[in-house]
């Protein structure tokens, strides 16, 4: 087993703690108002990064394990870095639901009320 053979397994595990929406879930969330009002644009166009990513998201959840790529892995630890920090932000005390930071985290595939 090779060093990159750990590493990609560790992200794919983060990957997997940090994304909690399904794909289906994640692809009806990317449709609403909601998600397309949060998040700062993507190289000059009217996508979010957090929405372009979300998208991301839905094509590695929907891939075999074997057909991820180099790319894919940099994506996935982009984005449990990404859950992360925005967890440790802790949202607003009132309306966690409709809040911009849920909104925001939800692009990312993760939905901190999700149980």
């Amino acid at each position: 087993m090779t060093d990159q053979k750990i590493d990609r397994d560790k992200v794919a595990e983060e990957f997997g703690e940090a994304v909690n929406m399904t794909p289906a879930a994640i692809e009806k969330w990317l449709e609403t108002e909601d998600s397309k009002s949060v998040g700062w644009p993507k190289d000059g166009s009217q996508e979010s990064v957090g929405h372009h990513s979300g998208r991301r998201i839905v094509q590695i959840k929907r891939k075999k394990k074997a057909d991820l790529t180099e790319d894919d892995y940099v994506h996935m630890r982009k984005v449990v870095g990404y859950v992360h920090r925005h967890l440790a932000q802790g949202g607003p005390d009132e309306d966690r639901e409709h809040s911009a930071w849920r909104y925001s985290l939800m692009n990312w595939g993760h939905d901190p009320l999700k149980k």
